[in-house]
């Protein structure tokens, strides 16, 4: 990242050529947008970098995406390509005295004719008082923003700063895109890369979508002199394994989660169980996932299939007693049996209903013959009066009324047709029968 404090020529025109010493992955940084990899919906002449660039005027932007994916890449090259002067800040390293030489350097440029792109990487690890002290520069124009985060904007930034920059969304690196790199790699250095083809294969993937990190991979290989092209196995020892990209506390964890339930609600066991391992594979607390599992037998099964809240509370006590990793097939079985499961959301819906209507109604007195009456003066009033007890009545149900006066009977529960729910539905309608009998 060029130096923000660096003299005023510093930042304006191409980026300085690396030499050639230089990383692979700097050495083979974009000179020029056209060559950009796998962004093609911002870069290309109808997105929206491409359009901006086009008409020769930027706007503040938030660049969103994954690690390794061109972020910085494009925020310099965008300034030369509408004749900006660039200027570079990390949020990792800069406080509030950066950021106000930053503005003053930038003021200064503005009197003289220049207009400054800022591009701030990390953005997101400023704080919320941090991030209102760019406003007024952007509001001014003395700053173009680039901003550049791994981590949702909705959360990470404050709404003032978004609603003042575009979000732009960058894709994680796919395979075609990887591969494409790896081909500059090899025509950049003039030597094939020390693999077969399948071996190849599984470097691409080993990156997970980060171009950086594959390129650091291709030159670890090319740093060894190795002679014999390597197979998948002798990749995999030769090369460390990388962690899975997952943050417990931010997006990541997330996004993992919502793709489990919403597996599990779908009634797809074999997506469930891949979200579930992703999750566990990563470093995810198993008893969050128990959690989060616990929390869907009664959300999205509830009566259908009263055994999915049995068999989740039994995983979570067979892997408190088992630890991992044999407590683990525990919550697997868990996890299947709920995508297997009838479902109802009925419990779910009911529950809401039923505590809205608490909260409109207030303190509305129940009927007073289901009132106990521990004192004279109770019964005197009308306590426990008349009150009909339904293991005396025929067929154990006596049809009284447990309504508020002042309250219409509700229908909060509606069980679907569908599992154990299916049975219930058959006793409700004859409870329904009867009372309307009795009360009629």
């Amino acid at each position: 990242m060029e130096d923000l404090f660096a003299d005023d020529d510093a930042g304006h025109g191409p980026p300085d050529h690396p030499t050639d010493d230089a990383p692979l992955a700097d050495r083979l940084r974009p000179a020029k947008l056209d060559d950009i990899i796998g962004q093609e919906h911002l870069t290309g002449p109808k997105g929206a970098i491409g359009r901006m660039v086009a008409a020769g005027r930027l706007t503040s932007m938030i660049l969103w995406g994954p690690p390794g994916t061109g972020k910085t890449s494009i925020a310099r090259l965008l300034a030369d390509s509408v004749g900006m002067r660039f200027a570079a800040i990390s949020a990792v390293f800069s406080g509030v005295a950066d950021l106000k030489k930053a503005f003053a350097e930038a003021e200064s440029m503005q009197k003289a004719g220049r207009k400054t792109l800022l591009f701030v990487d990390e953005i997101h690890r400023f704080n919320r008082a941090q991030q209102d002290g760019f406003l007024p520069f952007v509001e001014r124009g003395t700053v173009t923003l680039v901003g550049a985060t791994t981590e949702n904007p909705s959360f990470a930034l404050n709404a003032a700063l978004l609603s003042r920059a575009q979000v732009l969304i960058l894709h994680r690196l796919d395979a075609e895109a990887l591969s494409k790199l790896l081909d500059r790699a090899e025509a950049l250095t003039g030597r094939p890369l020390p693999l077969d083809t399948d071996a190849r294969a599984a470097l691409v993937a080993s990156a997970d979508g980060d171009g950086r990190f594959l390129l650091n991979q291709a030159e670890t290989l090319y740093a060894a002199n190795i002679d014999t092209p390597l197979d998948p196995a002798a990749l995999g020892q030769f090369l460390q394994r990388r962690v899975a990209v997952y943050d417990k506390d931010r997006d990541g964890h997330y996004n993992l989660i919502s793709a489990l339930h919403k597996s599990l609600r779908g009634s797809d066991p074999q997506a469930s169980l891949y979200y579930l391992a992703r999750m566990l594979t990563a470093g995810e607390e198993p008893l969050y996932v128990l959690r989060r599992l616990v929390r869907f037998a009664s959300e999205d099964i509830g009566l259908a299939d009263p055994q999915a809240l049995v068999q989740c509370l039994a995983a979570k006590d067979a892997y408190d007693f088992l630890g991992s990793p044999e407590g683990e097939l525990a919550i697997v079985q868990a996890c299947l049996y709920c995508a297997t499961a009838p479902k109802s959301n009925a419990a779910y819906k009911a529950q809401k209903a039923a505590f809205r209507n608490a909260r409109e109604t207030g303190s509305l007195m129940p009927p007073a013959n289901i009132l106990n009456a521990p004192t004279k003066l109770m019964k005197d009033v009308g306590y426990g009066k008349d009150y009909a007890y339904d293991h005396d009545a025929e067929g154990g149900f006596s049809g009284a009324n447990y309504w508020p006066a002042e309250m219409e009977p509700q229908d909060y529960y509606k069980p679907v047709p569908r599992g154990f729910e299916r049975q219930v539905i058959e006793r409700m309608e004859w409870w329904a029968k009867k009372r309307a009998e009795k009360q009629g």
